[in-house]
């Protein structure tokens, strides 16, 4: 039976429509109410570019970009660096990734909340286990309050993020490893290439593909990132783990400034996309086919 034009449009018509009423009509909904005084998710005046002109002017929202972007850039760098290293450990000794690689993605299956707490007990000055640990070993001079300094705050958080989705960045590069045919890497073995020679010279340019996948996941998601800070800090101490994600969900629904937050999400969005559309491009161009 051929299926016209016509009967493909009706069997995608509820797809598209249940996309529309989730996705499009909220999107749409949010960007004209940015453009409002609104107090609720109703009602308001159209005020124009009054929320965005804000938005320069605001003191916490710029600390709020800039502890986005040092975490985001702390996250991909350490993230993908240690999640790279794994798997090329992990793709050289076949006998411990057959034994370790069910466990890798174990971390990243974990409610961020629970990930959260568990954390926040690590890290806690009463009995915490880092700083037992650090006493035993005679480095109590370092013993801080970890998440009550902000100094420390926001990397201590970064470990957290780092330990719950580590195993997912090794698995990625490790899953790009395993495509890689064996020729390539005996090829390189009789050329005389092994280690950080053959690193850099043949895996850095076959990871490509992985590579794109890892940094642009990272990149999109500590941008928004949100239950962490929210579960281990509320933002503090003195907004030294202030998000923009938090400071929307604060300002929404703590201060029901709702037209004001939404311009706040809209301005997320446009830093998301400007982030991660460029380093797309520039990444796919690097990919080499084999």
């Amino acid at each position: 039976m051929r299926i016209t034009g016509r009967t493909a449009a009706l069997f995608a018509l509820p797809a598209i429509i249940i996309y529309g009423m989730f996705l499009l009509y909220p999107a749409v909904r949010g960007l004209m109410m940015s453009f409002t005084n609104a107090q609720g998710v109703v009602g308001g005046h159209f005020i124009g570019l009054d929320n965005y002109r804000q938005l320069l002017s605001d003191q916490t929202i710029r600390a709020a970009l800039v502890n986005s972007v040092l975490f985001t850039v702390i996250i991909v760098v350490v993230q993908n660096t240690l999640g790279l290293a794994l798997a090329y450990w992990l793709h050289a000794v076949p006998a411990v990734r057959g034994f370790v690689r069910p466990g890798l993605l174990v971390p990243a299956m974990m409610s961020t909340v629970v990930v959260g707490y568990v954390w926040q007990f690590i890290y806690s000055p009463l009995g915490g286990p880092l700083d037992l640990i650090m006493g035993g070993l005679g480095l109590g001079r370092f013993e801080t309050v970890w998440l009550g300094n902000n100094h420390t705050a926001l990397a201590a958080i970064a470990v957290a993020n780092i330990w719950m989705y580590l195993g997912y960045s090794t698995t990625i590069f490790l899953s790009n490893y395993l495509a890689i045919p064996n020729e390539i890497f005996e090829a390189a073995k009789t050329d005389g290439a092994g280690g950080w020679q053959r690193f850099r010279r043949v895996d850095w340019h076959l990871l490509g593909p992985s590579l794109t996948v890892n940094l642009t996941i990272s990149v999109i998601g500590t941008l928004r990132i949100f239950e962490l800070p929210f579960v281990m800090t509320g933002g503090g101490p003195a907004n030294a783990t202030e998000t923009l994600n938090l400071d929307i969900y604060t300002t929404s629904f703590g201060l029901f400034q709702f037209g004001y937050g939404t311009a706040m999400a809209v301005l997320l969005l446009v830093l998301t996309l400007a982030v991660a559309w460029p380093q797309v491009v520039l990444l796919r161009r690097r990919e080499v086919t084999y």
